[in-house]
């Protein structure tokens, strides 16, 4: 991905995921960085940070987007990807499919 704004290195979250921008008159589909960090010093806050492969976007300028949380407002996120990934799971598991 050239022209990155995000730092990707070995402790990046996720290093290329499927992204999707949607706009009231577009969407496009490209690869993605998703990244979760707090400061080293004196940490605050959890910082959720989201970049999409600018070469594959035709309607936006190259951009990253980010999110501020609480410890708080990390724990109710996380709490709901658990969630959802059961769901995903049980629902795999059901019909025969799987991760891998």
């Amino acid at each position: 991905m050239p022209d990155r704004l995000l730092r990707v290195n070995a402790y990046t979250t996720f290093d290329m995921l499927d992204g999707e921008a949607r706009g009231h008159d577009f969407d496009e589909e490209a690869f993605a960085v998703l990244n979760v960090t707090a400061p080293r010093k004196n940490p605050d806050h959890v910082r959720l940070e989201l970049e999409l492969d600018n070469t594959q976007l035709d309607h936006l300028p190259p951009h990253a987007d980010r999110v501020t949380l609480t410890a708080e407002q990390a724990r109710t996120l996380a709490a709901e990807l658990e969630t959802h990934a059961e769901r995903v799971e049980k629902a795999r598991k059901a019909d025969g499919s799987s991760d891998e």
